[in-house]
C-alpha cells in the first residue's frame, strides 16, 4: 500500500499541471462522453433521476441546477448553452447526461457521443483566460495530467457532420515531461493490474517536454469501459479520450 502512495506522489510530480479537480478549479471543463438518457434507465436504478427526452435538459451530477453550461461537438464544432436541469447520478464513464433533444441538437452519434463541457461564468476576466487557454489548445492538442480529461480529435471538416465515421479510441493516461516516467507509470500499470493487455500501452513523443502514455485503440465505447475502469480502481481520478485515425 505504501508504495502505491509513493507511485502516485512521483506520477503527479512529474505531470504537466492542467487539473480540473473541482477542489482546485476556477472553472470546469471537461471532455469525454455523453450519457444519452432513456427512460429505461431510470427504471433500471441506474441513473438516479428523471429528464424529459422531448426538452432541451441535461444533469450534470457534480455542477449546481441552474449552472451554465456550453456543451460542444469536437468534431462538427456544433454547440449548445444551456443551464443545468437537475444533479443526477450517472455512471462515472461519462461526463454529463443529456436528453436526446440535445444530442440531435448538436448532432452527436448515439454510439460516439464525444462532446466538450464547460461551465459558464460571466465574468470577463474568465473569458480572457479561455480564450488564452484555446490558443494554447491549437499548439498542444493534448496537454493534460492524469486527473484531467482530454479529448483531441483530428476532424475539423464541415462536411463530415453528418457522416459516422469509426473513430479509433484512446485512453490517455497521462502526459509526462520525461519518457522515463511514462515508462515507469507503463510498468507500475502491467505489475498492478496483472490481466491487463500490455500490447494496449502505447508511450508516443508529442514533443521533447510532452511524452504521452496512452491505452488502445478501442473501435467501440463499449470495448474501453473493461480498461477505463481497471485504470480509474488503480487510482486515476479523471482519465483522457483521444481520438485518432
Amino acid at each position: 500500500m505504501k508504495y502505491k502512495i509513493f507511485i502516485l506522489i512521483f506520477i503527479l510530480g512529474s505531470c504537466t499541471v492542467n487539473s480540473t479537480r473541482f477542489e482546485n478549479r476556477t472553472t470546469f471543463s471537461s471532455k469525454g462522453f455523453a450519457y444519452i438518457y432513456n427512460e429505461e434507465d431510470y427504471q433500471k436504478k441506474t441513473i438516479n433521476g428523471k429528464l424529459d427526452n422531448s426538452q432541451l435538459q441535461i444533469a450534470h451530477k457534480d455542477l449546481k441546477i441552474n449552472t451554465l453550461i456550453k456543451i460542444i461537438n469536437p468534431t462538427t464544432k456544433d454547440s449548445l448553452t444551456i443551464k443545468n436541469t437537475r444533479k443526477i447520478n450517472y455512471p462515472d464513464f461519462y461526463k454529463i447526461l443529456i436528453t436526446s433533444k440535445v444530442a440531435e441538437k448538436l448532432n452527436l452519434q448515439n454510439d460516439l457521443p464525444l462532446v466538450e463541457i464547460i461551465e459558464i461564468k460571466k465574468n470577463k476576466s474568465f473569458v480572457a483566460e479561455k480564450a488564452k487557454i484555446f490558443n494554447e489548445e491549437k499548439k498542444i492538442s493534448s496537454n493534460a495530467p492524469v486527473t484531467s480529461v482530454k479529448i483531441s480529435n483530428i476532424s475539423k471538416n464541415k462536411s463530415l457532420k453528418n457522416k459516422h465515421r469509426k473513430e479509433k479510441l484512446f485512453i490517455l493516461i497521462g502526459t509526462f515531461y520525461s519518457k522515463e516516467t511514462a515508462d515507469f507509470l507503463k510498468k507500475r500499470i502491467t505489475i498492478e493490474i496483472p490481466n491487463y493487455d500490455s500490447k494496449k500501452l502505447k508511450i508516443e513523443k508529442k514533443s521533447n517536454k510532452e511524452i504521452n502514455l496512452i491505452s488502445g485503440p478501442y473501435t467501440t465505447i463499449n470495448f474501453m469501459k473493461n480498461d477505463y475502469s481497471k485504470l480509474k480502481n488503480l487510482g486515476f481520478e479523471d482519465l483522457n479520450i483521444t481520438t485518432n485515425d
